[in-house]
């Protein structure tokens, strides 16, 4: 307990006033701080304040709904009150589960808007039953976001065309011993790796959430070792960064911690992509626990089933939904976004689940749902990149329609085209070149852009790239769910061996395919994604839903950097390619122009030139010709995942000759090589070995 007479004097020197119902959530000016809370069904608010982490309140308000209420928000001002003072809510209201209502006094929550939580104290089950539990609840903290130094700092703005995508987990990034920096796990963990990234040559980090949630959970123990929620995609504050992730999150500077990361991340021209959960929250289902959303003012907050509302619709697979088109969270989410924005400098967003967002508040697709629209629209938020996973738990599938014309797409038919073609699929040689071409088949008839594509082959979600290549099916006994979660049409193959390949013909064709799915990635139109530790054969050891792995499973093993330093060099060339040949990276569909040297802007063939095959069930390779405009070089690819090699016919070019720029049968150094060390290619043909890839440039 803090000292007595220090608590006696605050209280003297704090004052209640009216307040204001605008802005919401708790505000610091100049003689206080004002609280505002938007409750449309309660009768009473109480306001908490704590000292710190004390065990109870040091005093407490009672809004006068006469003084401290405008029409549904709940809004006091303190005077003399500071930055740090930790606070909460208690909201009394109905308690009519069959209506809707989980009203409960005795439940302590947290703001929906703070800045800030803390959850030193924080025991979950004391928030499921029906005893008081303010010795144990969570507490938001009074944030001030004035007065750090940026230096200049702004969002990059980086062309969406330019932009490669490294998907990363802010913890495991560097949690693993083997990272060799001072703050494991930590955003300035991430500080500490930047000159890596710059070398790799991404663009932009793509963060799995970083808004609060309860990494404390246990959701199973699993040989003696508790599992909890690794990925963090269960939000509980949607303006706090995830104490975990802070050095030192006892001092309240979460904000700063990540000011400081975006700002390192920045002076190294690489962009901040925050994946951001709004589709659901951390309070579950029936059976969850009351500390927010559920006690604040149930009904508002979420779907409910309209049959019997003690239940939650559940659309996003994780026991409720998020209302995300109602009016009051369509104005926290809009206001969320615009905080990371304006106060952290955050160039984007990729939306969990986001065709949830599209659904109005009667659960069904809307075709200009206010909330995505509002986003698309918001001029905050008009140079952020946008990015929706366009698809949700109750089958909602939305890619290549997704409401909105600027938002990019996750595109999932380019993962599974890709996948089989290049573990040996046949047929498939006019999906992969809409792939190739941006996937125009989606986003053209739609006046969109291949930008509007955001290709990947991998994300935290499923197999690595390393074990897509080494295992036919699922290992997840490790998640304790008897190997029954994930997904199991993988589309992998494990080269003729399941797990470690003890086979050097085998470990060969990995490395093989995994240069082929690299080179493809990085030569398609459209915005390449890759997950973190690709570019070194990281491996979950077949597990392909690693969410509950804190541990090594999930981890970026930074050994593996010196142990495969083919690999790396392998990505780092190919990321150099692309940004050397801007046709690779157009934000234009093909349009049949033709260059001064007679050559399209994109040529089809097979074997034969100008004859892919388009019909051919058994087709397994494709030829593709990009004349290069205003001097640039012209780049010739063969994709041929036949077992077999193959001999490709070349398109003749005037005055002009073709080099040989990248083989993927080829072992390092000669898979990729340096600008200026390419070889030239005589003759009218060019043998292209089984499974590999060749491009050419001409000079």
């Amino acid at each position: 307990m803090a000292n007595v007479a220090s608590i006696i004097e605050l209280q003297a020197a704090l004052q209640a006033g009216k307040g204001s119902p605008y802005p919401l959530g708790a505000t610091p000016d100049a003689d206080g701080v004002n609280f505002s809370l938007f409750s449309k069904n309660a009768t009473g608010v109480e306001l908490l304040l704590f000292k710190s982490d004390d065990l109870v309140p040091f005093q407490t308000f009672r809004f006068d709904p006469y003084v401290n209420k405008t029409f549904h928000f709940w809004h006091i001002h303190i005077r003399g009150l500071t930055a740090g003072m930790h606070y909460a809510y208690r909201v009394d209201g109905p308690s009519d589960l069959s209506a809707g209502h989980r009203f409960n006094r005795k439940k302590v929550l947290i703001d929906p808007f703070a800045r800030g939580n803390t959850d030193n104290l924080w025991k979950r089950a004391d928030a499921c039953g029906t005893e008081d539990n303010v010795a144990t609840s969570m507490r938001s903290v009074v944030v001030d976001s004035e007065g750090y130094d940026w230096e200049g700092d702004q969002p990059l703005n980086r062309p969406m065309e330019d932009t490669i995508i490294y998907e990363l987990h802010a913890g495991g990034f560097t949690k693993s011993p083997s990272s060799g920096v001072a703050h494991p796990g930590t955003f300035s963990g991430i500080i500490e790796k930047i000159p890596y990234l710059k070398e790799l040559g991404i663009t932009a980090v793509e963060l799995l959430p970083v808004f609060d949630f309860d990494e404390k959970d246990v959701l199973r123990v699993v040989d003696g070792k508790p599992l909890t929620n690794y990925w963090g995609y269960s939000t509980i504050g949607f303006f706090a960064p995830q104490s975990a992730y802070c050095v030192k999150p006892e001092t309240g500077e979460h904000l700063k911690e990540f000011r400081d990361m975006v700002k390192a991340l920045h002076k190294a021209g690489i962009e901040v992509i925050l994946d951001v959960v709004f589709n659901h929250t951390d309070e579950g289902n029936h059976l969850g626990p009351v500390y927010c959303f559920k006690g604040v003012d149930n009904r508002v907050h979420y779907f409910l089933v309209p049959s019997d509302m003690r239940f939650y619709s559940d659309f996003s697979g994780c026991g409720n939904t998020f209302n995300c088109n109602h009016p009051l969270a369509q104005k926290l989410i809009v206001q969320s976004l615009r905080y990371w924005v304006r106060e952290a400098h955050v160039d984007g967003f990729r939306f969990d689940e986001g065709s949830i967002l599209s659904r109005g508040e009667d659960g069904l697709p809307c075709d200009h749902p206010p909330v995505v629209w509002q986003i698309e629209l918001d001029e905050e938020l008009a140079n952020s990149k946008v990015i929706a996973e366009a698809w949700d738990a109750a089958g909602l599938y939305q890619i290549g329609h997704f409401p909105g014309d600027r938002w990019s797409e996750w595109n999932g038919r380019y993962r599974d085209d890709i996948r089989r073609f290049v573990k040996g699929d046949p047929g498939l040689i006019g999906s992969v070149a809409s792939r190739l071409a941006g996937s125009s088949d989606l986003y053209q008839a739609r006046s969109q852009q291949p930008v509007n594509s955001i290709n990947f082959i991998t994300c935290h979600d499923g197999f690595t790239l390393n074990d897509l290549v080494s295992y036919n099916g699922k290992h997840n006994e490790a998640n304790g769910e008897n190997n029954r979660d994930g997904i199991n049409d993988n589309l992998s193959w494990n080269c003729g061996e399941e797990g470690d390949a003890t086979d050097p013909a085998v470990e060969a064709l990995r490395n093989r395919q995994i240069r082929n799915f690299a080179a493809i990635l990085l030569l398609s139109r459209g915005v390449p994604m890759f997950v973190a530790g690709d570019e070194v054969r990281r491996t979950q050891n077949g597990n392909n839903n690693a969410y509950c792995q804190d541990n090594e499973v999930s981890w970026f093993d930074w050994n593996l950097v010196d142990e495969r330093p083919d690999m790396f060099r392998f990505w780092k060339g190919m990321i150099q390619f692309r940004k050397e040949h801007p046709t690779l990276r157009s934000r234009y569909f093909f349009n049949g122009a033709v260059n001064e040297r007679g050559l399209a802007d994109v040529s089809w063939h097979g074997c034969k030139l100008n004859s892919p095959g388009w019909s051919d069930p058994y087709a397994r390779a494709l030829g593709m010709t990009l004349g290069g405009f205003y001097g640039e070089a012209d780049v010739h690819v063969i994709l041929n995942m036949y077992w077999d090699g193959l001999d490709f016919e070349l398109p003749p070019l005037d005055g002009r000759c073709w080099f040989k720029a990248i083989d993927t049968a080829e072992p390092s150094p000669r898979d990729i090589v340096d600008p200026g060390e390419e070889v030239k290619v005589a003759g009218s043909s060019w043998r292209v070995r089984e499974r590999s890839i060749v491009v050419l440039i001409s000079r």
